[in-house]
């Protein structure tokens, strides 16, 4: 080749490569090929020589078709004849041989252009390579045949920047005379760095990336390549995402190594007189990803151009907005790392602040939960900002209420990095206990009026004593040698007061110091009022983050955790069927694991076990039935997973039965109480100590401390076996031992769930427990209505009126637990026919088997409803008849039987009966309605509402058509038969035994109860009902008219009740329905507040009628004009 035009060959080869081909190669491609390098190899000089240049261009416009070979040896022939033209170079430009200096150019250039087209083909074939081993992954096929692997494509792409590297380093303006010479033959070197860029899997090999930006920053810092570097870069934060942090990274190294900014500042200034399509997320995105990744690693740079970015934060686009704030957050960070800390760098810092706060209310959750996660990043700087901390607390305090879950979850974990990063543990260590705080304030300021003399107001508002700034200088000058004796005494005073000054203005500080600890800890009380609603959320990542709160909140002695601490527990009954369900139920036990079962490691395994054993005891203390639930199904859980040490179990015994030295009550019974949840897993546990329970719990012990006792049958009652061979007889000492029990005689009000769970632990252990119960009935009956002697009512005064209401107690729980054993007869004798019949297929069958297998399950069934409704009642000869006559006549003389616990008892136990005989409650059904209209006891009331649960379920037909009186006790002037009713109903609708006939507006405006509990338990319930099919959509308008034509209930409840009941309304044809309907209500409101709250129901349904859009339109006055 006589003359090469790098400018007409480069136009070319970006039009038509094909152009450039001199020859076709049919099959002699790699002997050509041969051919080229022995001549090269030679004089590498000679590529201008011939044809040898065209033949160069020719294979390597064939190189795709080429074998793998053929590409590895012409890359590698190209790359060194450029690495060798470089030495060249260098060796003439040093040598000032200029004569040559023209043809070497041209050697150059030639070289140069061949290697840039090398790394066009290589990227080719890399990229289709990469693509076909991906798609043969799944078929279990190689590489296909020529393909480049990426690990072949690497090395020579960083052999081929290495040389270009070697070529920038040359003198080139020795070598060109003019500048866009010299720009168009570096634009092949920087041409293809772009282009290695461009695939996502070359820029994730660090080596390889490093090579790219090393030759791009010498074209930019050495050939002035700025412009260029600007436009491309630009372009690839355009057009390619996986170049957004690439771009930062190589951003930084041009600064940092190469002392060159101008690029980084001019596209930050591009960057921000940039508009965005409203459509379009793509560009945002890059862009945002971009600018967070350059403020982490250039944030001097980007504080320079803060003025002009910080207008994103006007953008529609939220994932700018939240750049930005990450931007500020990064920026702070590193203002806080730097070793000199002026007022302008404070300035900075706060007015990043400011901009981050705005963000709080910021109009999308995404860029609500970016501010929160850059708090939380903030948080771990050596610096607490204890001001700007209490702002910061008072706002996620305001996020905790988002509407949005994820806003919520991010709140709830920076008030945890704010609790574990508080600034308050200079003094007293870490513990945040509000009441301890605030008696040291008490004290600090108790001694600040001791050394503060009395002031009038007058003085008061001339002078403050605290103030070192009105102290004259002189005062705290040293005495000189020549002042006199005087003048010394004098100065002694001088100096008292000024160390008193200086104690006054110490213990200000401290006053300041601990003012704003209490101000902090007050805000996390009101963030654990919060957050303890939080656990019943829907999302269930908020709630293993509100566990984690409080398990946190817990280390540092927060008085509120232990409140957080005993409702979390109620997670325990978190729904299992989903992933979610199960995370909840395992972070639950890890949480309480960490908090009752870690000891200190300096412990032993005996001092371990005792530790914990000492915290599951703890937690019995002042726990409510509910929470004693939950923790019984905790700790069967913990069981069933192996988590319970047997050494524990040992140590809760040895609580329980100790005898030499006197433990406290509760401590007994707490020991009692876990042995017995824990029994539920495994009985054997409680079998094994029986002898203890007999002596501590059933003996002494258990005859001062009724509650013992209770606890102790309730743990018999784990021992029960529906087999009755394996049950004990009759005459067995424990059995015994309880028949004494009840038949103790005792005033207090702990007697009668002591008899309850007695009577309970004798049908699940004795063989024959009516017997057992009835001769205990037939003693108590001889006591209150047999005569006594005079000499046995002087040894034991009782009364007859607490005897007969004992009494009562103990029939209608009998009468009742007879229905539960007969019930169990029959359960079991389906199992034993069960068996029979599988026993009568193989043929062998017994004497035993042949009776049961001709018995039909009906005619037992209906032997025991015969025995139900006809005997146990109504049986001349059973014992329980008489009571049956006696309990209404009680019931309905309140004028003779006036004392209050022998009403409560006597109409528990018509309601039991009831329950018993269909006949029975339907003669009786009256009586027990009005007393639960007319009845002022609340326990009565709750009772009753709890039996007539029970007989919805037992006798249907007697109750569907009174549930009326059930549903006016959702508005009783107790809030215990409130929540009894309440929870009564849930039961029976969730379950179906009750038809819902219109009352759940009734239901609904339980949702607005003054007491959160009822509340919560409505908000229960709902959620329950919304999973039916469309029964709140099937209910809502009947809901929607209850509502309104309540005039108590205020528009503000009214509308809360609203937007929670809308929610459940997922299905737009169901909107659509609804709005339909309640738009034909607007005719014919009456006031305009029957018209507002139709017009915010509207509102709540996403119905998109524009008919409904119009009606509205008009208002309420054009409607009663119409009118």
């Amino acid at each position: 080749m006589d003359s090469f035009s790098l400018s007409e060959h480069f136009s070319a080869y970006l039009s038509d490569p094909s152009s450039l081909a001199s020859e076709d190669f049919s099959g002699d491609i790699d002997d050509a090929l041969d051919t080229i390098i022995e001549i090269l190899t030679v004089d590498c000089s000679a590529l201008s020589e011939s044809n040898n240049f065209e033949t160069l261009e020719s294979m390597l416009l064939n190189f795709s078709t080429a074998s793998k070979k053929f590409k590895e040896k012409i890359a590698d022939l190209i790359i060194s004849g450029l690495a060798a033209q470089a030495d060249i170079a260098h060796n003439l430009i040093e040598s000032d041989e200029h004569e040559l200096l023209p043809q070497q150019r041209q050697l150059l250039e030639m070289y140069s252009f061949l290697t840039a087209w090398t790394v066009a083909v290589v990227e080719t074939a890399n990229s289709q390579g990469s693509q076909g081993s991906t798609k043969s992954k799944s078929k279990s096929k190689s590489m296909p045949e020529g393909g480049l692997d990426s690990k072949t494509a690497s090395e020579i792409f960083q052999a081929t920047l290495d040389v270009m590297c070697k070529v920038q380093k040359l003198k080139l303006s020795k070598l060109f005379a003019t500048t866009s010479e010299r720009d168009l033959f570096i634009g092949l070197y920087t041409r293809s760095s772009y282009l290695i860029m461009e695939n996502e899997q070359n820029v994730k090999n660090v080596t390889l990336k490093m090579h790219i930006f090393k030759v791009l920053c010498i074209a930019i810092k050495h050939h002035g390549q700025g412009f260029g570097a600007l436009t491309s870069l630009m372009q690839s934060l355009t057009y390619y995402d996986h170049l957004s942090e690439t771009v930062a990274e190589f951003l930084q190294i041009l600064y940092e190594q190469y002392d060159y900014p101008q690029v980084t500042d001019e596209i930050l200034r591009e960057l921000s007189n940039k508009e965005f399509n409203n459509n379009d997320t793509k560009g945002p995105k890059s862009i945002s990803s971009f600018i967070t990744k350059l403020s982490e690693l250039c944030p001097r740079l980007v504080m320079q151009k803060m003025t002009l970015l910080i207008k994103y934060l006007d953008s529609e686009s939220y994932t700018l907005r939240c750049a930005i704030v990450e931007v500020c957050g990064n920026l702070i960070i590193d203002l806080m790392h730097q070793e000199e800390t002026t007022e302008s760098h404070k300035t900075q810092i706060n007015s990043f602040f400011d901009v981050m706060e705005e963000r709080f209310l910021d109009i999308n959750p995404y860029c609500r939960s970016k501010t929160l996660q850059v708090f939380i990043k903030l948080c771990d700087l050596g610096v607490k900002f204890p001001q700007r901390r209490q702002r910061v607390a008072n706002l996620t305090i305001q996020s905790l209420e988002d509407k949005s879950s994820n806003v919520r979850r991010n709140a709830i974990k920076l008030i945890c990095r704010l609790l574990a990063t508080h600034p308050f543990s200079v003094l007293h260590g870490g513990q945040l206990n509000l009441t301890q705080w605030k008696e040291r304030l008490e004290r600090v300021n108790t001694e600040l009026r001791a050394l503060l003399p009395p002031l009038n107001e007058e003085e008061e508002e001339e002078h403050n004593p605290g103030d070192l700034s009105r102290i004259d200088d002189d005062l705290l000058d040293t005495p000189s040698d020549d002042e006199s004796d005087e003048d010394a005494g004098n100065n002694t005073v001088v100096i008292e007061k000024a160390e008193s000054t200086e104690a006054i203005n110490r213990l200000k500080l401290t006053k300041q110091y601990y003012v704003e600890a209490i101000a902090f800890i007050s805000s996390l009380h009101r963030a654990s009022e919060v957050i303890e609603s939080l656990l019943s959320a829907k999302n269930k990542s908020e709630v293993i983050e509100a566990m984690d709160f409080f398990v946190a909140a817990d280390a540092y002695n927060l008085e509120t955790a232990k409140t957080g601490i005993r409702k979390m527990i109620h997670l325990i009954w978190t729904k299992a069927s989903s992933d979610e369900g199960k995370g909840v139920q395992i972070h639950l036990v890890e949480c309480y694991r960490s908090l009752f079962f870690t000891a200190p490691e300096q412990f032993s395994d005996s001092e371990t076990c005792t530790f914990i054993a000492r915290n599951l005891i703890s937690l019995t203390y002042g726990a409510t039935a509910a929470e004693l639930t939950s923790l019984e199904r905790l700790l069967y859980t913990m069981m069933k997973n192996k988590q319970m040490p047997q050494l524990v179990i040992q140590k809760l015994w040895q609580v329980y039965g100790v005898q030499q030295r006197d433990i406290s009550k509760s401590q007994r019974r707490g020991a009692i109480i876990i042995i017995g949840m824990l029994a539920v897993f495994d009985s054997t546990i409680v079998s094994k100590e029986l002898e203890t329970l007999f002596h501590v719990g059933l003996g002494v012990h258990g005859k001062h401390d009724l509650v013992l006792a209770r606890y102790t049958c309730v743990a018999l009652q784990r021992m029960a076996e529906t087999s009755q061979s394996q049950r004990l007889p009759n005459d067995h000492a424990v059995i015994l031992r309880l028949l004494s029990v009840i038949e103790m005689y005792s005033k207090s009000k702990e007697w009668y769930p002591l008899a309850e769970q007695t009577i309970n632990a004798i049908y699940a252990l004795a063989r024959r427990p009516d017997i057992l119960c009835g001769e205990v009935i037939k003693q108590r009956t001889k006591i209150v209505f047999g005569k006594q002697d005079e000499e046995e009512q002087a040894s034991k005064p009782i009364s007859m009126t607490c005897a007969l209401s004992q009494l009562l107690f103990l029939v209608g729980h009998v009468a009742i637990k007879q229905i539960v054993h007969m019930e169990a007869y029959e359960s079991e004798f389906k199992r034993r026919k069960a068996v029979a019949e599988k026993s009568k297929a193989s043929g062998a069958l017994k004497d035993e088997m042949d009776l049961i297998t001709s018995t039909s399950e009906d005619d037992f069934t209906d032997a025991i409803n015969h025995i139900r409704e006809r005997e146990l009642l109504y049986d001349e000869m059973g014992l329980l008849t008489r009571f049956g006559r006696m309990v209404p006549e009680i019931c309905a003389d309140n004028l003779k039987y006036n004392d209050p616990q022998l009403k409560i008892s006597a109409t528990l136990c018509l309601a039991k009966f009831m329950c018993v005989s269909s006949s029975y409650c339907e003669a009786n059904l009256p009586l027990l309605l009005t007393i639960l209209e007319k009845s002022r006891d609340p326990v009565t009331r709750s009772n009753i509402v709890i039996a007539l649960g029970d007989m919805a379920v037992c006798f249907n037909h007697l109750i569907d058509a009174n549930t009326e009186f059930l549903y006016r006790r959702l508005h009783d002037s107790e809030s215990i038969v409130q929540r009894t009713c309440l929870m009564t109903l849930t039961f029976l609708i969730l379950a179906g035994q009750v038809k819902v006939k219109g009352q759940l507006g009734e239901m609904a405006k339980c949702l607005e109860d003054d007491d959160r509990s009822i509340a919560d338990l409505a908000k229960m319930f709902f959620t329950e009902l919304s999973r039916k099919d469309n029964a709140i959509y099937n209910g809502f308008t009947d809901i929607f008219s209850t509502l309104t034509a309540d005039k108590s209930l205020d528009e503000e409840g009214f509308k809360r009740i609203l937007k929670f009941l809308s929610s459940f309304i997922e299905k737009e044809k169901h909107a659509k329905q609804l709005a339909e309907k309640l738009a034909a209500r607007l005719p014919r409101c009456e006031t305009e507040r029957q018209w507002n709250d139709v017009t915010y129901a509207l509102s709540l349904l996403p119905h998109k009628n524009e008919e409904i859009q119009k009606a509205i339109a008009k208002e309420f006055r054009v409607v009663t004009a119409a009118a």
